[in-house]
């Protein structure tokens, strides 16, 4: 397996960016919602799936792991509440969900993963530069 650079930033983590090409194919879905979504299950879909790759982004920033773990499971619980949105649009007939569903499933697996690996014994806080982990800092 090939190791990789530790992550900088939150946009450098695969999980973020699939989340946030979830959030792209949410927003172009509820723009075709009939107009009486517009307050309703458009806002809603739409604040759930942001909420997944803003609590990545925020988690990434925090320093213990619990905290980070903390974030990634509030994530995980925005990817069920989409997961049942998208059920919701395809009985109602609002639109299709068949490229969303799988990407969804994608960003519930690495999500899944990156946090069992926050969990594990030997993870280091990926967003501390290289150099810098473990050192303190001079006054």
């Amino acid at each position: 397996m090939a190791i990789s650079k530790p992550a900088r930033t939150f946009q450098d983590l695969l999980v973020w960016q699939k989340a946030h090409q979830f959030v792209l194919g949410v927003y172009a879905l509820t723009a075709a919602f009939p107009r009486q979504e517009t307050y309703g299950l458009s806002l809603q879909m739409r604040r759930a799936s942001v909420s997944i790759p803003a609590n990545i982004a925020e988690g990434f920033r925090r320093r213990g792991k619990a905290e980070k773990a903390r974030f990634m499971n509030i994530a995980e619980g925005s990817v069920e509440e989409c997961r049942y949105f998208l059920i919701l649009v395809k009985d109602l007939g609002y639109g299709d969900t068949e490229r969303l569903a799988p990407l969804l499933e994608e960003v519930s697996r690495l999500l899944n993963a990156y946090t069992a690996a926050i969990l594990t014994p030997d993870f280091l806080d990926c967003h501390i530069p290289q150099g810098y982990q473990g050192e303190a800092l001079a006054s």
